[in-house]
């Protein structure tokens, strides 16, 4: 590689760096806020104050205010905490339980593999909202059954991904070598495996993050998630959806805060996807 092909990368890299502080600043705002989001609330978000019902935005109360009076712009922030955590618990979950599953099936093979990954076609044969929204009706809704019914249907991508990387690696070289060294299976796993397949895993997670928090939001406006009058963001979309011709303020501050914070957490998963890129190492 020549002096200007070298000059090159590593401007390309810096500015990724810089994006990648950028993109993870503002989703640590994010999810840091919504942590001490009562404490932001100018307003109490749940009390009612039928005087200045649907008001029109003003310094007073900058998103307006919904039918019963209460402040949309304090709603919208305590509702950050239901809408953004209930996502994180989400990803983490389906990404622990879907890499637990492959690396258990890539590893051992044979009747477990076949058992779990006809299991795992299963779910992947329906589409998914529908399998959850199926599965969130069955069970009542609620955010904690929103979850489950995301989970049930979201796992076996990540179990697909860490079978077949634990499959590349176990055939490598070095993993024979280790092999024959005598390494347990535990270490072999945790020492050599799962260090080399995380990255395509976080990578996978870190954009999914946007498509869940999208798809519970659309449970909760389904009436298959948050039920009124927690303030979730989704659930509050739904709750407001009759006054989008009249007063659309108090539909448009939802939507806007899961715009942003989708937008937010889509380009860090970009972002480190080119940071992860090996192309990019060059």
């Amino acid at each position: 590689m020549d002096k200007s092909a070298r000059r090159k990368t590593k401007k390309q890299k810096n500015h990724l760096k810089k994006r990648f502080f950028i993109f993870a600043t503002l989703a640590l705002i994010l999810v840091v806020g919504s942590y001490f989001s009562e404490r932001l609330c100018p307003y109490d978000p749940y009390e009612q104050n039928l005087s200045i019902a649907k008001a029109s935005p003003s310094l007073a109360h900058p998103f307006g205010t919904d039918r019963y009076g209460r402040d949309m712009l304090s709603r919208v922030i305590v509702g950050s905490k239901t809408s953004i955590y209930s996502t994180l618990l989400l990803v983490v979950g389906i990404t622990v339980i879907g890499t637990i599953v492959g690396i258990i099936c890539g590893w051992n093979g044979k009747k477990l593999d076949t058992i779990l990954m006809r299991i795992s076609d299963i779910f992947l044969a329906f589409p998914g909202l529908v399998f959850a929204l199926a599965v969130a009706a069955v069970m009542g809704g609620g955010v904690q059954n929103a979850v489950i019914a995301l989970g049930a249907i979201s796992w076996p991508k990540y179990a697909r991904i860490a079978r077949s990387q634990t499959l590349a690696q176990k055939e490598s070289l070095y993993m024979r070598a280790a092999i024959l060294s005598g390494c347990s299976t535990g270490k072999l796993i945790l020492k050599h495996i799962l260090p080399n397949i995380t990255g395509p895993i976080l990578v996978t997670a870190m954009l999914d993050i946007g498509t869940m928090m999208m798809e519970l939001a659309g449970l909760s406006f389904l009436g298959l998630g948050a039920k009124p009058p927690v303030a979730e963001w989704g659930s509050m979309m739904s709750d407001t959806r009759n006054l989008l011709t009249t007063h659309p303020w108090v539909t448009f501050a939802p939507g806007i805060a899961i715009f942003l914070s989708v937008m937010v957490f889509n380009l860090l998963g970009d972002t480190v996807r080119d940071l992860l890129d090996p192309r990019n190492e060059r």
